[in-house]
């Protein structure tokens, strides 16, 4: 997901977009979509427990946003969708960092609880890399 947003956010930049640019060019709203309807796709393998967890995250929404792109393209409400990309994509971005930080947190901290116990045991383990 954070690769999709960043695309997004890539484009906009690259692109210089405002709303007004955005709704004429068909380039853009063809790649911006694209980028919405692989964010929706992933929400979609999110296990239930997961998104139970993390229900302040609006996953109906987003997967609904996708269902548009895929199936409603023509009928996509452009103001709608430019608010998802400056708003909405954003705090899922920041929520995908954060999580990956926790994640990559309690990574670090099971290889350094391993190499403890492995030394402790007086096993030759060499040096683990972060």
């Amino acid at each position: 997901m954070i690769q999709y947003a960043d695309e997004i956010a890539l484009t906009i930049e690259r692109y210089n977009l405002d709303f007004e640019k955005f709704k004429e060019d068909f380039v853009v709203k063809n790649a911006i979509a694209m980028c919405i309807l692989q964010i929706g796709e992933l929400v979609g393998k999110l296990s239930d427990d997961f998104k139970k967890r993390h229900s302040t995250m609006p996953w109906k929404e987003i997967k609904a946003m996708r269902n548009v792109a895929a199936h409603n393209y023509g009928e996509i409400d452009l103001e709608i969708l430019w608010e998802t990309v400056i708003n909405d994509v954003p705090a899922l971005k920041d929520f995908c960092r954060r999580k990956d930080n926790v994640y990559k947190f309690f990574d670090d901290i099971f290889s350094i609880v391993v190499l403890i116990i492995n030394s402790r045991r007086g096993l030759n383990v060499g040096y683990i890399c972060f």
